[in-house]
């Protein structure tokens, strides 16, 4: 693997944009190739990250001389596509989240990647941000004693359209996907897979969830209560209960720049961290050490950990009459 990684871009939307001003930032990193359904707006991304490549077509970018990496920041009904088409094409993969809309598309995007020896992760970034990294730790270290409870939410108000992806079934719309991913995620990294697992949504005219509620119990006497929703705004912030102490995410809590400490009433303690770019430089620094050491997954977030979290969100789909 050369020194410089040259990335491919794979749908040049909103957060592919924020993808790439932080490539732009990170070293030994390099936009190289964008690929769009619309040649235009491809040149357009190009041009603005000074990326030497523009593609009309997805199938185009396959046929890149001396790209590293794609980025697949499609809509989550494409995912799956995307993402096998590229590993077919012996070209390793961060998939945007979620990794795909079901776990049996997961399960064959994993398969895929595995049998070609071929790179691939989902990017869940919030796994990389700094406080949520000192987040685990804390509960890894037992500073906090056993965890009892957590608590999430994530949610905005967005007009329903007609032409919004959010609110269109057919392209993995409603606020589970959205969303709803960030607090059951919250709720798997610190606790793991529950045992039971309750959920109610509210859907909307067009057939999507716009709020869900999330219940998971575990065995060793823990719970979760979790949110989500796409029509109303909610604090959205995380909460880790323990025997010894708590800790708090602060708004927006997938993102935060800090946590802070409770050990009883007067003991109150807040950590301060550092946000590089838009928040996605740690995760993509991290992808490219994978490629540089020739590792196929990700150890901070394996392919395991995300068929373990699309299994978790397909339970909550089952429960909460949630249809794709």
């Amino acid at each position: 693997m050369p020194s410089q990684i040259h990335w491919g871009i794979l749908g040049p939307g909103k957060i592919a944009h924020k993808f790439a001003q932080d490539l732009q930032t990170l070293p030994g990193a390099r936009v190289h190739a964008v690929a769009s359904r619309s040649l235009e707006r491809a040149s357009a991304f190009a041009e603005q990250y000074e990326a030497p490549f523009a593609f009309g077509s997805y199938e185009e970018l396959l046929s890149c001389p001396d790209l590293d990496v794609v980025y697949i920041a499609t809509p989550h009904s494409e995912h799956c596509t995307h993402t096998l088409m590229c590993l077919e094409a012996g070209l390793p993969v961060l998939c945007e989240k979620p990794l795909a809309i079901h776990s049996g598309q997961a399960r064959r995007m994993v398969e895929k990647a595995r049998e070609a020896g071929v790179f691939l992760m989902e990017g869940l970034w919030t796994r990389f941000n700094p406080a949520f990294e000192k987040t685990l730790e804390l509960v890894g270290e037992g500073g906090l004693g056993a965890i009892h409870w957590v608590a999430a939410d994530f949610g905005f108000s967005s007009a329903r359209k007609a032409d919004s992806r959010l609110f269109d079934p057919d392209l993995g719309g409603g606020s589970l996907l959205d969303v709803g991913i960030y607090p059951a995620f919250v709720a798997y990294a610190v606790l793991g897979m529950p045992n039971v697992v309750e959920a109610v949504a509210a859907i909307g005219p067009t057939g999507v969830d716009e709020s869900c509620g999330m219940l998971f119990k575990y065995a060793r006497q823990a719970i979760a209560t979790l949110s989500s929703s796409i029509v109303v705004k909610t604090p959205t912030e995380a909460y880790v209960h323990g025997e010894k102490g708590s800790l708090y995410l602060p708004p927006r809590m997938h993102e935060a720049d800090r946590l802070v400490l409770h050990y009883g009433r007067k003991d109150r303690r807040t950590l301060h961290f550092s946000i590089e770019g838009n928040g996605f430089v740690p995760q993509a620094r991290s992808v490219m050490d994978c490629l540089q050491k020739g590792l196929l997954e990700n150890p901070k977030w394996s392919l395991e950990n995300s068929l373990e979290l699309m299994t978790l969100l397909d339970a909550v789909r089952r429960k909460a009459g949630i249809f794709y």
